[in-house]
């Protein structure tokens, strides 16, 4: 639902505003807020099964990465913030964002190893707006979980099915690669990673 239909607002505004309490999850798109349910059932599940899977593979390797709860990721021409369902972030980056300790604010692609988005009734935003912002941000790898095939044909193909979409970023551009049913995924970021559409039921 948008909010701010008759005037846009500026990123900190949004900050300002944005409450810390509250039914919903709120994003910036072009200045203007839209507010989305927050995460529940199967949704919430998944994030939280992807975030306990990357953690014990981050700790197993003792990678330098942290998995924080929440953040918000501004967008390359300042006029959007994201928050995406998982975020994983290299912990020796950090120091390079200004906005982290007081406001979890990521603005630098480089800190962000990973950022997912499980796909629920807005897939348009997973496979459109935000694919196209985190790969502006440089952001080196992008997964959309789409557990229940919801996406368009143009993005998971037909017959549509649930898909794990990961976007690697080569040259600047992100590389498509797309896993179904029991097929594993390959992560650039965790290759020993193992973890397939099949896994969340």
């Amino acid at each position: 639902m948008l909010l701010t239909e008759s005037k846009t607002i500026s990123f900190d505004d949004f900050i300002i505003w944005l409450p810390e309490r509250s039914a919903f999850r709120y994003e910036l798109r072009d200045g203007e807020i839209l507010e989305m349910p927050k995460p529940r059932g199967k949704h919430s599940e998944i994030a939280g099964l992807i975030s306990g899977k990357l953690y014990l593979e981050t700790t197993r390797l003792d990678l330098p990465y942290l998995i924080p709860r929440e953040s918000i990721v501004k967008s390359i021409d300042g006029k959007s913030g994201y928050k995406p369902d998982v975020i994983v972030l290299d912990r020796d980056l950090l120091a390079q964002e200004s906005r982290w300790e007081t406001e979890s604010i990521i603005m630098q692609g480089s800190s962000v190893k990973l950022a997912i988005e499980v796909v629920s009734t807005n897939w348009q935003d997973d496979y459109a707006v935000k694919q196209i912002a985190y790969q502006a941000l440089g952001i080196q790898e992008y997964w959309i979980v789409d557990y229940l095939g919801l996406g368009g044909r143009n993005f998971i193909g037909y017959p549509k099915q649930p898909t794990i979409s990961i976007y690697y970023l080569v040259d600047g551009e992100y590389d498509l690669h797309q896993f179904r049913k029991s097929e594993l995924i390959r992560s650039p970021t965790f290759p020993d990673l193992e973890l397939s559409i099949d896994s969340f039921g």
